[in-house]
């Protein structure tokens, strides 16, 4: 397997990632630390181990800041935690989120405001939260949406509907924050398979048809979605914004 592609201009950038100790998360805070970027994440589960892991293979440690994204004035806090650690943030990714299956017929006003909370709104207060400061020198934002909007994927239509929204609002912060030179594109993975993926959701049938509809015949993991984020975060990619960015292997192209 190849190692992540080198972009120079990432080293020392403070970089801030939510829900960065696990899944794809953990290989984009570990994308970012091979670049000798400075990354500080939030996350509500433990990420202690995962700080330790990094530390010894890379010789630096992310900052990890415990916490739920879903209550926006312990992200805000987090996001101004980070500050004092490493300067203001020049990298926000958005990526952490919740694929739980609630169908039309199941899901409730809560199970709505649940997958709203966790897949849209932090989204939002975190860009508030790093615009001011990214206003001094430039950034870039990346939001995580998915392809299951593109795909119409039926089964989970409050998550489909949040990542829909999640594009929106990219563009929506792209015009207002482009002036200011700040940079909002949202990338869009397909179906990776992270070990939340693989006990919940991916069985032999489902694997199947769904490599049969990519044109890449290669099961997506973490790693594949971390030079794309790279790319969205580095100068090689300084006209670029409002764009929704896919890599799912093919599966949008064939339908």
């Amino acid at each position: 397997m190849s190692d992540y592609v080198t972009f120079h201009d990432l080293a020392d950038a403070s970089v801030f990632i939510t829900g960065g100790g696990s899944g794809i998360g953990a290989a984009l805070t570990e994308g970012f630390l091979k670049q000798g970027a400075n990354v500080a994440f939030i996350q509500r589960s433990d990420a202690s181990q995962f700080v330790d892991d990094m530390a010894r293979k890379h010789g630096r440690a992310p900052r990890f800041l415990r916490g739920d994204i879903t209550d926006i004035s312990a992200l805000q806090q987090a996001i101004a935690q980070a500050k004092t650690t490493f300067g203001p943030v020049r990298i926000l990714v958005n990526n952490a989120a919740n694929d739980t299956r609630h169908t039309l017929a199941e899901t409730t006003p809560d199970d709505w405001d649940s997958g709203q909370n966790i897949n849209l709104r932090p989204h939002f207060f975190a860009a508030q939260a790093v615009a001011a400061s990214m206003a001094d020198t430039g950034g870039s934002i990346i939001n995580f949406s998915s392809v299951s909007y593109l795909m119409g994927n039926a089964g989970y239509p409050g998550y489909v509907a949040a990542k829909a929204g999640v594009t929106g609002l990219t563009r929506a912060l792209a015009r207002e924050l482009g002036p200011k030179g700040i940079r909002v594109n949202a990338l869009l993975p397909g179906w990776v398979l992270t070990e939340r993926q693989m006990e919940l959701w991916a069985d032999k049938d489902s694997l199947a048809a769904h490599l049969e509809r990519q044109c890449l015949k290669e099961h997506l993991a973490p790693r594949d979605i971390v030079d794309a984020t790279l790319f969205l975060a580095s100068n090689a990619s300084r006209m670029m914004t409002g764009q929704a960015m896919v890599v799912d292997g093919g599966v949008v192209v064939t339908g």
